[in-house]
């Protein structure tokens, strides 16, 4: 991180003490803060970090407690860190990254107005 760049102002100790004594709060300020970070993100990431948070808001809500929640989130990162397809193989093997958004902007449009029944 360059020195001109903001340091995020991340006081453990205040959320911490915010979870314990005001949980509805807490769980507010959280998701408000995933939403500024999401909003902050290039556009063409923003649908795929919408769909991660959701991923893990799903695995928090099925959760038994939060350790399992933790431990489960954890895995699911390492499995597209490690797994097959995952991080390290793309960085491993960059020449067989492909970018599936140009794959699927070079489709044939459709036009189905000669379905639409005439009245």
């Amino acid at each position: 991180m360059s020195e001109d760049k903001e340091a995020i102002d991340f006081d453990f100790d205040l959320w911490m003490q915010m979870a314990k004594q005001d949980p509805h709060q807490f769980e507010l300020m959280r998701q408000q803060v995933i939403n500024d970070l999401i909003a902050q993100a290039p556009s063409h990431l923003k649908m795929r970090m919408e769909g991660l948070q959701w991923q893990v808001d799903q695995i928090r809500k099925q959760a038994d407690n939060p350790m399992m929640a933790c431990l489960q989130i954890s895995q699911k990162m390492w499995k597209n860190v490690l797994g097959e397809k995952g991080l390290l193989h793309a960085l491993q093997q960059p020449q067989t990254f492909t970018d599936t958004s140009r794959e699927a902007s070079s489709g044939k449009i459709l036009s189905f107005n000669r379905y639409k029944s005439e009245k």
